[in-house]
């Protein structure tokens, strides 16, 4: 059985670069500070609890990889306004990764922009960050075009990396044709998708081994959650709320929980492979940055993997 330090370190599971920034592999997910479910589902998190949360991951365990949005919000929390409360004036090393396309009114309905109008959003992000530019920000593609061009879109946000208003560039829910389009407008420093043990395909594997061989960061999103999603991984990372009994045999073997499992086998895909897990719970904080130095065997690596879904 391992024994993992009671105080975990962001930068266990070593580092990785976005463009010129040096980001820990095992960052945070923002999605899960405003309240008890996604977005507006659930009740709204406790802020002195969420700005806590923040604080510990980043002066405690050394985070310096965040990852929010302006739609992240509850009835009555908004995960960059917590973050600026939590952590301005912001550490130096301190990487906000953000993501537009995508937005929400005020009532929470959803709306997805035109090319002219990302500025808005980027503007938005900068100025509840309180910040002066944006570190990254992903283009989030549309359910509905994930076989469609990105291009409109991919350039209008290039012309505002070229107008300082961001840094550096990726994009979210993409393909491998789409990161070839992106690529030929400007650089592209990670693609976010989602990605988790139970949850990749054959797609989802070669978008992975791309990245890789471009240098490029690979960030999965419900990494923990998989198939559940948006719902979470409610202790589980199945559908019907079970674990899978490799999980479970690989974490008794180690002293760890499930998930800490799940975050492991994420990490082991790659040296380009950065996790972001989300919460607000400061317990959970402490379990997923310690999951950083937790290292599977090649047996139990194996023993994880299924089969993968072919299209």
């Amino acid at each position: 059985m391992e024994h993992r330090s009671a105080h975990p370190r962001a930068d266990a599971a070593g580092t990785w670069t976005l463009g010129d920034l040096t980001v820990n592999r095992m960052g945070l997910g923002a999605m899960r500070l405003t309240g008890s479910g996604a977005f507006h589902d659930g009740t709204p998190s406790d802020r002195d609890r969420a700005v806590a949360v923040l604080r510990r991951a980043v002066h405690e365990f050394g985070v310096n990889h965040i990852d929010t949005a302006a739609f992240y919000f509850s009835s009555l929390r908004s995960a960059n306004e917590l973050i600026n409360r939590a952590l301005a004036p912001y550490p130096d090393d301190l990487v906000i990764t953000t993501k537009v396309w995508p937005g929400r009114d005020p009532s929470g309905q959803w709306w997805w922009a035109r090319p002219e109008q990302l500025r808005g959003q980027v503007e938005e992000n900068i100025r509840q960050l309180g910040l002066d530019h944006l570190d990254v920000v992903n283009l989030r593609v549309p359910p509905s075009r994930r076989d469609g061009s990105i291009a409109e879109h991919f350039g209008a946000l290039a012309r505002l990396r070229e107008a300082g208003l961001v840094r550096h560039l990726g994009i979210s829910n993409a393909t491998a044709a789409q990161l070839a389009e992106a690529r030929a407008v400007a650089p592209v420093v990670c693609v976010q998708n989602a990605y988790g043990l139970g949850a990749a395909d054959t797609k989802d594997r070669e978008l992975l081994r791309v990245c890789g061989e471009s240098g490029i960061a690979f960030v999965p999103f419900f990494a923990i959650a998989g198939k559940r999603r948006e719902a979470g991984a409610g202790g589980s990372g199945t559908e019907d709320g079970t674990e899978d009994e490799a999980v479970r045999a690989v974490a008794r073997a180690h002293g760890a929980t499930p998930a800490q499992v799940r975050l492991a086998w994420t990490l082991r895909q790659g040296p380009h492979v950065l996790a972001i897990p989300g919460t607000g719970d400061p317990d959970h904080l402490a379990e997923n940055v310690a999951a950083g130095s937790l290292r599977l065997t090649d047996d139990e690596t194996a023993r994880l993997d299924p089969p993968v879904a072919r299209d």
